[in-house]
């Protein structure tokens, strides 16, 4: 009888600083409805990966649902897959991170199930060449990628139902190819065709082994999927039925059985990749609808180069967004620090803030994750300022001189920038970039208060536009598929899932990083709107320009810049001084500004001065506010005063408050920085962060000059590090204990 082999593989993740109730859908819709078929159907064997993050939920939230998946182990039901704990881009990581990571999850899966795991999933299947060295070492023997990475190895499309060996430095890891075909099928075709499809690729030897290895949320937990599944679809339930009705000729194995049974069909060497779509994402933004459209008629035409057709490198995220690459180069130097400590209980605190600050959502963007998440990205940031500081105390408390002010080049682009380190702050100042401050991190609440987002052009805004530019010619009574032949449908950029009307007319673009502290001189009389709107007139380049460092002191840096103003250069003087004083749970900065005119005509233009910063403001956020005379307002409302000298902002349940004091007292102007992004949800807007700027109208005679300040006071209500001991022992406990970072 012709045979064939399928090995299910269900990846299950949950990123860090998710809310809990989305972990709670998640697990009602897709976890527990998975686990109970399994339960119902005997005849079932897959394998199941649970990231780091879900396993600390499951643990604290569901332990009962962890007993049944051992039980289902127990009864070689089931196989574990281990992977990186917190879920990281391994090709990301310093090479004892990736141990450490991979480690932690094995002990983990092992106290689960009682074996130590031999597959492990990689994260959004990140591929780069060295991975093997990093699982092998781990004690992994394999790994599941996408048939996309064996194509992108020549890989002839007619082999890929099988496992490969792979290696570096000799380091053997064995490979499977999750078939693309099998992918699309569970749970969006119909079960006769996928059972077909199955039955097409069996053979008089049943040497062949089909792998689909995906997501497990998108069995009832992506949109509209839970009534297919589990709901009156009973899609799930019915392939179940399939496979035992076919049992004769349909074999389940777990990868693992398969390795131990059947030679690997060849030996590859993959380059670097991920899946099709990941490689999308990373392309610029003005590149992506073109890759798109040559994959789609590749893949419609059966053109063979569709197998060279990947798109963009994962890395290229750090260099399309200068906010990911300035994280992961954060994660780079907390991680440095960790590494540098000696062995103790305070290490292993450090590392696990390390190790869940690596969890892999906000370090690029896409459809199912991103830099643009506004929760998990300050999550991230609450992660590694809190390894960090504790691996600064430990200096301190050791001796070393670790608070002071330095050039180093922060993130590695050739450049220096400024890093002041202190016990209640660390800055960033990039003197390159308009003099301004990339960073700003309070360590005692955790919190990165300059951690908002540039509203820059995405791929996919073209469909956002196309369909609102559908929609206005529908309104006129005219057809827009006018031209389009006969019987075709419509294109996928008409069909757009927005989460509000009117998103299109919200779609504004910076032309320049957000920076804390820039210096612009705007055309006399520019109003609120237009900054906000990105429709300031710009008459110098003072906010872009580089700056150089005059003096570098003990508590102050001094920038001077001489900037063009109009079509003159040199035409303006801009001293900026920056001062950095405080105690731990009062860090302050102070800025005092000095305009020259060094020009031959009089300059008359509004100074303003530029602060944005983050404190969870969306949505009307409660506890996130402005406060004028005792009286609070909505983080993320708009607003301005005529004249203002003092200004209070803050979020109670960050326990952070900010006291803004304007030096002359100015007009002043506050807005949010909202950006348009898409998930699996649709089209949103997504608060990323409060503007507050400060405006002078100014009138300098030649050698005329004007000085200003804003003073930025911080006070914190409680430090994070008086919990530390406490909070370890509460937090992730997969299994039974915490998880052991340790790479020894």
């Amino acid at each position: 009888m012709r045979r064939v082999a399928l090995a299910l593989v269900l990846h299950n993740h949950q990123p860090v600083g998710n809310f809990g109730w989305v972990i709670a859908d998640a697990y009602e819709h897709a976890y527990a409805p998975l686990i109970a078929a399994l339960e119902r159907h005997p005849h079932v064997r897959l394998s199941l990966h649970y990231s780091g993050p879900l396993l600390d939920w499951l643990q604290a939230e569901r332990p009962e649902f962890l007993e049944r998946v051992g039980r289902l182990v127990a009864d070689g039901r089931v196989e574990l897959l281990g992977g990186a704990y917190y879920e990281p881009i391994l090709a990301a990581l310093p090479q004892r991170d990736r141990d450490g990571q991979l480690r932690a999850m094995a002990v983990a899966i092992e106290r689960i199930s009682g074996r130590r795991p031999t597959g492990a999933w990689l994260a959004e299947r990140v591929w780069e060449p060295d991975v093997p060295v990093s699982l092998v070492d781990a004690g992994y023997a394999w790994t599941v990628l996408d048939d996309a990475h064996f194509r992108a190895a020549s890989v002839d499309e007619s082999k890929l139902w099988g496992s490969y060996t792979t290696d570096d430095q000799g380091r053997r890891l064995t490979v499977f190819a999750s078939a693309q075909g099998l992918r699309y099928r569970l749970p969006f075709g119909t079960v006769p065709d996928t059972i077909d499809y199955l039955r097409e690729h069996a053979t008089e030897g049943g040497r062949l082994l089909g792998v689909m290895g995906d997501d497990g949320e998108k069995f009832g937990a992506w949109p509209e999927t839970f009534e297919h599944c589990w709901g009156a679809g009973r899609w799930v339930d019915s392939f179940f039925e399939a496979l035992a009705a076919n049992a004769d000729w349909l074999e389940l194995v777990t990868p693992s059985q398969w390795i131990e049974r059947e030679s690997p069909i060849g030996h590859a060497y993959i380059p670097t990749a991920a899946y099709v779509e990941m490689g999308e994402w990373a392309l610029p933004a003005a590149e992506g609808p073109a890759f798109e459209a040559a994959l789609v008629r590749a893949e419609r035409e059966g053109s063979p180069e569709v197998r060279w057709l990947r798109g963009g490198f994962w890395r290229n995220f750090q260099v399309k967004y200068r906010e990911i690459n300035e994280l992961h180069k954060q994660m780079l130097r907390a991680s440095a620090k960790v590494a540098a400590l000696p062995t103790s209980a305070g290490t292993e605190r450090a590392r696990l803030e390390l190790f869940q600050g690596q969890s892999n959502d906000c370090y690029w963007h896409g459809v199912f994750g991103g830099i643009y998440i506004t929760h998990m990205r300050l999550a991230t940031y609450q992660h590694l300022i809190g390894a960090e500081d504790l691996a600064d105390a430990a200096g301190r408390r050791a001796g070393r001189s670790v608070d002071r002010i330095e050039r180093r080049d922060t993130d590695l682009d050739g450049v220096d920038e400024i890093l002041v380190t202190s016990p209640g702050q660390v800055v960033v100042l990039d003197p390159a970039h308009g003099g301004g401050i990339g960073s700003w991190d309070i360590r005692p609440a955790r919190h990165a208060l300059a951690a908002v987002l540039r509203r820059r052009p995405e791929a996919y805004h073209v469909r956002l536009l196309e369909a609102d530019e559908r929609a206005v010619a529908l309104a006129a009574g005219l057809n827009p598929d006018a031209g389009s032949p006969a019987g075709s449908a419509p294109s996928i950029h008409s069909v757009v899932r927005a989460r509000e009307p009117g998103l299109a007319a919200h779609l504004i673009y910076d032309a320049y990083e957000r920076r804390l502290g820039l210096v612009h001189l705007f055309a006399a009389g520019t109003s609120p709107e237009a900054f906000e709107d990105a429709r300031a007139d710009e008459l110098s380049d003072g906010h872009i320009g580089a700056y150089g460092v005059e003096e570098l002191g003990a508590d102050h840096v001094l920038l001077r810049r001489d900037a063009t103003f109009g079509e003159h250069a040199g035409a303006i003087r801009i001293e900026k001084r920056f001062t950095f004083n405080g105690d731990r749970r009062t860090p302050s900065i102070r800025l005092d500004v000095r305009i020259e005119n060094k020009g031959s005509s009089e300059i008359t233009a509004d100074l303003a001065i530029e602060w944005p910063v983050m404190l969870l403001g969306g949505g009307a956020n409660p506890a996130a506010w402005y406060e004028i005379d005792g009286k609070r307002t909505a983080h993320d409302a708009r607003d301005e005063r005529a004249s203002l000298g003092r200004i209070a902002s803050g979020n109670d349940a960050l326990g952070i408050r900010l006291t803004t004091t304007i030096e002359p007292a100015a007009a002043a102007w506050w807005s949010p920085i909202e950006t348009i992004s898409n998930s699996e949800l649709g089209f949103e807007r997504v608060y990323q962060g409060s503007a507050f700027v400060a405006v002078w109208p100014v009138r300098l005679a030649q050698e005329g000059s004007v000085a200003v300040s804003l003073h930025q006071e911080v006070e914190v209500d409680r430090d994070w590090s008086d919990d530390q001991a406490s909070a370890y022992a509460l937090g992730s406990q997969p299994g039974s204990g915490s998880p052991n970072f340790s790479t020894r």
